[in-house]
This record gives C-alpha cells, sequence and structure tokens, in this order.
C-alpha cells in the first residue's frame, strides 16, 4: 500500500493567471511486518486542473453534446481526469508527468512539486440553482499491470471581470513606489500582473462617491436614501443611509436584502421567458415610524461567487428594498416639556398600508485570494491509498 497525499500549500482559493502550486508525497507506510522484501513500486504519476460542468435539467437546455452525464474511458490504462464524474469537462491543462518508475522502500517517501497557471479564459467557481462550476487538482497514479487511481483536491477560482481601464498611464505604477528599492527592482512590477491586477481592484472598490435617491410612491415623496458606492469586493460592508424627516409619507418598516440573480442565456432556457432564480445573501430589516433618519450594515460574504457572464449563465447583484408606508398621516407622541408623570404611547391597532419594492444594481467584485481561503469549504488537502 502507498498512501498518496496532496496539499495545496497557500490554500484553496486562486484568482485566474495565478500559479497553483501543490505538494504531493508519496509514502510507503512501515509496518511491523515490513521487510527489504516489501517496497512498493509506481509506473507513473501525473497532475493536471479541469473545470467541470453540470447543468440542472429542468432549468437548461443543453446541445446534444452536452447532456452526457459521465465520463467513462475505454480503459483502465487511460488517464481522464474527470473520469466518473458528473456533467462535462469544459476546461483542463495539459498533464504534466510528476515521475516514472518509483520503487518505496518501508517508510520512505518522496514528494513532488506540481505548479500550474490557472487558466484565465474558464469560468469561475460556482454552484448555482441551474448550474455548477466546479474545478479540481487530479493526480492519476498507477501500478504496474493495475487501474489508474485518481487522487482529486477541489479548489476555488476566482474571476476578475469587469474591471474599469486603468485611470493611469501604463508606465505609471498603481501602488506608491518604495524609494527603498533600486530602480530595477521596483520595475519588475510590470512583470507580475497579477500584483497589478489586485492593487486595481483595491483602487476601483475603494472609490467613495455619494449616490443620492428620492424614495417616492404614488402618493409622494418616502425618504432620500445615500449609497457612498456601487462597487464592492467580497467581504465588503456595504452601508447606505435613509432620510426619513425629507419625506411627506410616513414610512412603517423598511428592508434591504442583497441578493444575487442568475439568469440562463435565453437560447439556453428550458421554457421561453423562463424565470430569474434569485438567491438571498443577508437581509436588514428595521421599523421607522417617527424616524427622522435610519442606516443599515449588509456584508457581502467571503464565499459568494462574484458577478460573471458565459455563453449559458449571467450572474448579477442588487440590493432589493421593500417599503411599508401609511395611507393616512400617523400623528406622533407628545411629551410635554416640564411633564413629571410617564406617559406611555400605544401605536395604532390598525394602519391602511402600501407597499412597494425597488432594485438597484450593484457590482460584486473579487477579493484578494488569501482572505476568502480563510472561510472556504476546502481544506486545499486530500489523499488516497493505492
Amino acid at each position: 500500500m502507498i498512501e498518496v497525499v496532496a496539499s495545496m500549500a497557500r490554500g484553496p482559493v486562486f484568482l485566474a493567471g495565478e500559479v497553483l502550486e501543490c505538494l504531493i508525497t508519496f509514502t510507503n507506510p512501515m509496518s511491523h511486518l515490513s521487510t527489504s522484501a516489501s517496497s512498493e513500486m509506481l509506473a507513473w504519476a501525473s497532475a493536471q486542473i479541469h473545470c467541470q460542468f453540470h447543468a440542472s435539467e429542468s432549468r437548461v437546455a443543453l446541445p446534444a453534446q452536452g447532456t452526457k452525464q459521465d465520463v467513462q474511458a475505454e480503459s483502465d490504462t487511460v488517464l481522464i481526469p474527470s473520469k466518473g464524474e458528473r456533467g462535462q469537462c469544459v476546461l483542463d491543462t495539459p498533464p504534466k508527468i510528476l515521475f516514472c518508475d518509483l520503487r518505496l522502500d518501508p517508510g520512505e517517501s518522496k514528494t513532488y512539486s506540481y505548479s500550474e497557471v490557472v487558466p484565465t479564459d474558464g469560468p469561475p467557481s460556482f454552484r448555482g440553482q441551474a448550474v455548477k462550476y466546479v474545478y479540481k487538482l487530479t493526480i492519476g497514479c498507477q501500478r504496474v499491470n493495475s487501474p489508474i487511481k485518481l487522487l482529486r483536491v477541489p479548489f476555488r477560482v476566482l474571476v476578475l471581470h469587469g474591471m474599469p481601464e486603468p485611470p493611469f498611464p501604463q508606465d505609471e505604477e498603481v501602488a506608491p513606489s518604495n524609494p527603498f528599492l533600486e530602480e530595477e527592482e521596483g520595475s519588475r512590477r510590470d512583470t507580475r500582473p497579477l500584483e497589478r491586477a489586485l492593487d486595481m481592484l483595491m483602487i476601483t472598490t475603494s472609490r467613495r462617491c455619494p449616490y443620492m435617491f428620492n424614495i417616492t410612491n404614488m402618493r409622494g415623496k418616502v425618504a432620500k436614501f445615500c449609497i457612498f458606492k456601487t462597487v464592492y469586493r467580497l467581504g465588503e460592508d456595504i452601508i447606505g443611509t435613509f432620510t426619513f424627516s425629507e419625506g411627506d409619507i410616513p414610512c412603517l418598516q423598511y428592508s434591504v436584502s442583497l441578493q444575487s440573480e442568475e439568469e440562463v442565456q435565453e437560447q439556453y432556457q428550458r421554457c421561453p421567458g423562463q424565470a430569474v432564480s434569485v438567491t438571498g445573501h443577508g437581509r436588514h430589516l428595521e421599523s421607522c415610524l417617527h424616524t427622522a433618519s435610519s442606516h443599515f450594515s449588509l456584508p457581502v460574504p467571503l464565499n459568494v461567487t462574484p458577478g460573471f457572464t458565459t455563453d449559458i449563465v449571467t450572474l448579477r447583484w442588487r440590493l432589493h428594498f421593500e417599503f411599508v408606508t401609511a395611507r393616512e398621516p400617523v400623528e406622533a407622541p407628545v411629551v410635554l416639556q416640564n411633564q413629571s408623570e410617564v406617559t406611555v404611547w400605544t401605536g395604532a391597532e390598525h394602519v391602511d398600508v402600501d407597499t412597494f419594492s425597488w432594485d438597484l444594481p450593484i457590482k460584486v467584485l473579487p477579493t484578494n485570494p488569501t482572505l476568502a481561503s480563510y472561510v472556504s469549504q476546502f481544506t486545499g488537502t486530500n489523499s488516497i491509498n493505492i
């Protein structure tokens, strides 16, 4: 028996274009029965990255070649990284051979390093109601005259979409320059596009410009709403304020929800005019009668998928507002200035109300993959005995 352990050194979350590094250790465990004749032999081992796509049959109508649910090899000696997986493989990297003819004595182990650039032309990791995109590192191992054994290590990929054009000349540094670095060393930033992308991401999501909205219904103005930006990265807090003192209509209650919209492209919809799938990721609810101003704070979870578009599906983000307003003025309680007795104010038992909603589109971008690794459902480590 040989134990194979694969471990991603930096964590299980990567940005497209980043180098994935994985240490793969092959060990022949020592036992009380081990002898010099107990050496184990492996013919070869290789590793590669692949992205598996799966669609819901009730929501997505794929072409005939995309309906295959299981990928099987014609022979046990043929390496297919997605063998036994549901759906279809939509992206894979060329396999890299780790070794050939490896012999391990009892208690001996050997470690190999695998590195590969995460493709930039693939979709992000996503588990939606209509489609799923799942990335895995697959290590194939084989003994002589034995079937291939596969060790899979799932990981998450973030793709940076929707970045605006850089506001600086191409030869200008995005981050502040360090006077203690030599010019040659500082100029190396041009050769590190990933770091430049993260710098641009931080700058884009750090810009603040207040956006003001008048919230009205058919009876008049309800409130003024202010939000400081509409582009956020994973892990940020969305903060907004309401000013009800400028409204003409009493607002009894409001709620704000962070929602994602998953829309299947028209040519792949199972039914014409198919509804968009909406998923909630947080909600703030507050009663605000006789309140002059209020605010809310909604965090963008680190484990959600930023907005993206593929040939099959589009994911967008929005803030969904719901308001409950009174049809008639509601008198506020009156407290006399020199009143010594305690006064208890009781709200009206019956109030005629109107309800209405409003959606504000926002952009959600990735964050530094190291931060997202802290809350990932994946461990970046897996093992198998062969």
